[in-house]
């Protein structure tokens, strides 16, 4: 059997308690769990080191990993490498970091210490109240090849997937991101103003969206864009989309977001009547 690294987890947020449980559950070892200096955030890394058989350390203390994840905001990232860069020998050591914006340069300083650092980050949603499950996750891998040969290991070892992303798309990718979850919940939020027009509070709109939203996702993921796009733009219905976009009239930016979507639909999926519709959308 390969050497399974001893894990260090810093941060124990949504994330890092998450990779911390499923890491520990693919047979890896959680050596610490890194706390920042809040009381809340102490008290989660001792909830967390606990659950995972881990001890809690501070930022500024040695660390007993082969392998350091930084589960850390963005803006915090390089800060609490250097905090640590001095309090252990980084030569021989992997320290990963997850932010999907960000390249793994943001590890820099453990780099010139002579430690091997990729990013390495889950495309996968992270909420209060909800555990994801990594398995069959896809994971985008960037960095120096000893530390991406590493988490391609792990990433495996997890039940997900890897792919590589280079540090030049990695904003592109982190956008795209944004597309498949948060920005699909403000779009989601959206239709439930648009659903209190027609006369349904927001609960009553997220519990008779849902069949349909998911139906919907189903289709997408059986069928292909094309194949899941129906509705009156599809069908060239000018009006019907002309009645919709005289009744948005009242909610401006729902009427805002509509006109978006419709004209991505017009040049990205099939259509009927485009020119009459490219017309409507333009007013």
């Amino acid at each position: 059997m390969a050497f399974k690294p001893r894990i260090a987890i810093v941060g124990p947020g949504r994330l890092g308690s998450t990779l911390a449980r499923e890491l520990r559950r693919a047979g890896y070892r959680i050596s610490e769990i890194i706390s920042g200096n809040s009381g809340a955030s102490r008290r989660k890394a001792r909830a967390l080191a606990k659950l995972v058989h881990a001890k809690v350390a501070a930022a500024g203390e040695h660390l007993d990993g082969d392998l350091v994840w930084f589960c850390v905001p963005d803006r915090e990232i390089a800060g609490t490498a250097r905090q640590l860069a001095s309090v252990v020998d980084w030569r021989g050591k992997t320290a990963l970091h997850s932010s999907g914006a960000l390249a793994s340069d943001e590890l820099r300083v453990l780099r010139l210490r002579g430690a091997s650092v990729a990013s390495v980050h889950p495309l996968m949603t992270f909420v209060r109240g909800s555990v994801a499950p990594l398995k069959g996750v896809p994971f985008a891998l960037e960095g120096d090849p000893a530390a991406v040969r590493v988490a391609r290991r792990i990433v495996r070892d997890l039940g997900a997937e890897a792919f590589p992303i280079s540090r030049s798309r990695k904003m592109a990718y982190h956008a795209w991101g944004a597309f498949t979850s948060p920005l699909l919940i403000a779009f989601l939020v959206t239709g439930e103003k648009v659903a209190r027009a027609a006369g349904f509070s927001a609960a009553e709109a997220r519990r008779k969206m849902l069949p349909i939203a998911c139906q919907t996702l189903a289709n997408y993921a059986k069928l292909g864009p094309a194949g899941a796009f129906s509705g009156p733009i599809v069908r060239g219905d000018a009006q019907v989309v002309r009645q919709h976009l005289k009744e948005l009239k009242r909610i401006p930016e729902a009427r805002d977001v509509y006109v978006a979507l419709a004209r991505a639909g017009l040049r990205y999926l099939p259509a009927r009547n485009r020119e009459q519709l490219e017309k409507l959308l333009k007013k």
